[in-house]
């Protein structure tokens, strides 16, 4: 009888969806997918952005799933009663996993399931969150919270961790070694690293020959594109330009500051809205160095870093960036800077430029080849092996 795995998660995402299909195109285990949020429209509002949107790659292609009825007064993934969904433990049953994978707790109808098929078949838990925001000291708020995440996790069989700070985060709250399996945090590599012919410094006419620092993600307050954007006047680069692309809260604020500036510095700073995952690989083929100066909290890895180094691009991280450990090489493919620190920044910022951008990115390439979905696969296959070989072939 083939492996069944049933996936518990919220939504389509672009990062998650090549992910399952891969899963099932492998055809090693039998993988069906249910969708909790019951979100199926074809656009969606995303605060983050201030504005719909419609991803433009195929989410629901190659795999089996299900939406889930939300009955929820109020459906999203951004609070604990978003996601509740009366009728998904009988849907499970009736597929009749020995494993299930679920992507999150905390939300209703998943911390549900997580409790219910305690002890009945392998629980396998897939998150990101890491102890990067936590400050020093204690407090009530602390102390519950430890103990609510404690009594989580001891429900969980194993945990999938997607880096190091993941892997910290989960023995802190209470995980063994033997129940941590690596599944590293993955983009579809081979997309980004096939872009098609770049027009975007046409566009802004932007010599080939001058240098190029880009953002690109949500104007928010956890990203801090305000840092950067003032680093970069600090920095007073000639011949280097800062590409912003994305929408956002604070997107006023930032065109506002660089209207203020001198003609000459309002020359070198380019504004694109929100681009679809289509546009992104000739986005980052744009640039020499892609920067990512979260503040947090709650910048629990930074896939737009994976997909930058996927496109053999140098990077500049903050330490506020749960990838940072992981991904970036000092001096090999870019750099880490504090976070919230300017002055830290503009010396990355001048100190990368007299390096070889072209072989720090070759290096970004070569490191980034290992965090693949087919590394997470093996990974969920194994653990559905383990199981299958404990309960026998017969179900």
């Amino acid at each position: 009888m083939q492996k069944k795995l049933a996936i518990i998660t919220s939504h389509p995402i672009q990062y998650n969806a090549p992910l399952f299909k891969e899963i099932a195109q492998r055809n090693n285990i039998l993988v069906k997918v249910f969708y909790t949020w019951g979100q199926s429209k074809e656009k969606i509002f995303d605060p983050g952005f201030g504005k719909e949107r419609e991803w433009d790659l195929p989410l629901l292609e190659g795999y089996d799933f299900e939406f889930v009825n939300n009955i929820s007064k109020s459906p999203g993934s951004h609070y604990f009663k978003g996601i509740d969904n009366p009728e998904l433990i009988r849907m499970i049953v009736e597929y009749d996993p020995k494993a299930i994978l679920v992507f999150g707790w905390s939300f209703k109808s998943h911390l549900k399931v997580i409790k219910h098929f305690k002890g009945k078949v392998k629980l396998l838990f897939r998150g990101d969150s890491n102890l990067l925001d936590e400050r020093k000291g204690l407090s009530i708020r602390k102390v519950i919270r430890k103990i609510l995440l404690k009594w989580v996790y001891s429900l969980v069989d194993t945990a999938l961790y997607v880096g190091s700070a993941n892997r910290n985060y989960y023995l802190k709250y209470g995980l063994k070694n033997e129940q941590l399996i690596y599944a590293p945090h993955a983009i579809d590599n081979c997309r980004f690293a096939n872009a098609s012919q770049n027009t975007i410094r046409q566009q802004f006419g932007i010599p080939d020959d001058d240098i190029v620092f880009l953002f690109a993600g949500k104007f928010e307050k956890k990203k801090n594109p305000i840092l950067l954007l003032e680093a970069f006047i600090r920095a007073n680069i000639n011949n280097a330009h800062l590409l912003l692309v994305g929408n956002g809260e604070l997107e006023k604020l930032l065109k506002s500051r660089v209207q203020s500036l001198d003609s000459e510095i309002i020359r070198h700073i380019h504004f694109m809205d929100f681009q679809n995952q289509s546009k992104m690989p000739e986005i980052y083929n744009a640039c020499d160095v892609f920067v990512l100066p979260s503040q947090g909290p709650g910048e629990t890895w930074g896939l737009s870093v994976n997909e930058a180094m996927a496109c053999s691009r140098a990077v500049l991280v903050s330490d506020k960036c749960g990838c940072y450990l992981d991904l970036v090489q000092d001096g090999v493919n870019g750099f880490v800077f504090n976070s919230n620190d300017i002055k830290g920044l503009v010396e990355k910022m001048k100190g990368i430029i007299l390096k070889n951008l072209e072989e720090m990115g070759m290096a970004s390439q070569q490191i980034i080849q290992s965090w693949s979905y087919t590394n997470v696969c093996l990974a969920i296959e194994k653990e559905c092996n383990n199981v299958y070989l404990n309960f026998g072939t017969a179900s």
